[in-house]
């Protein structure tokens, strides 16, 4: 099987915001300054350091709306940033907490039940692998075990879809 690949929020989403676009409920990004960890930038995949401006929207990472294109909170960069490029080594925001949830998607982009699991960090990238060996899941999402928040997308090799189309298109 192809190495896994960790997929970052698309440069195209991040410039969206960046320059007055609206979220997924069509409201204007809330600015707000962080105050250190916790709060994960989805385009660079690196904390939000303490001080610095983030935009915090509501984001939608399907291609259409449908009854499992989950919408939540997440964190950007307020000021441009580098997107997430060493895609077959675990993001730095994957390293800042105990667990995660990582559940398994369809072609159609539907939940494929029975894969969604509360995953050691440490364990995140082998079960991702074991999802992505089963033909009738396409890609893997990891999200934050608390609070459901999409963290980034893992995918068997390179997903030109996700990574190249934007959400808000």
């Amino acid at each position: 099987m192809p190495p896994i690949c960790y997929s970052a929020m698309p440069t195209a989403d991040a410039e969206h915001l960046w320059t007055g676009g609206r979220d997924a409920y069509d409201n204007l990004p809330e600015t707000m300054v962080s105050d250190g960890p916790g709060h994960p930038c989805r385009h660079c995949l690196k904390n939000i350091d303490a001080g610095d401006l983030l935009l915090v929207f509501a984001y939608r990472p399907f291609p259409e709306l449908q009854p499992y294109a989950e919408t939540g909170p997440i964190f950007l960069h307020k000021n441009r940033c580098e997107r997430y490029k060493a895609e077959e080594e675990l993001p730095p925001v994957l390293k800042t907490s105990r667990d995660f949830i990582v559940r398994g998607y369809g072609e159609n982009n539907r939940i494929v039940y029975g894969t969604g699991a509360v995953t050691a960090t440490t364990d995140v990238p082998g079960y991702a692998e074991e999802l992505l060996k089963r033909r009738e899941i396409a890609y893997v999402h990891v999200r934050s075990a608390r609070n459901n928040c999409f963290q980034c997308r893992i995918d068997k090799q390179k997903a030109p879809a996700f990574s190249e189309a934007s959400a808000f298109i």
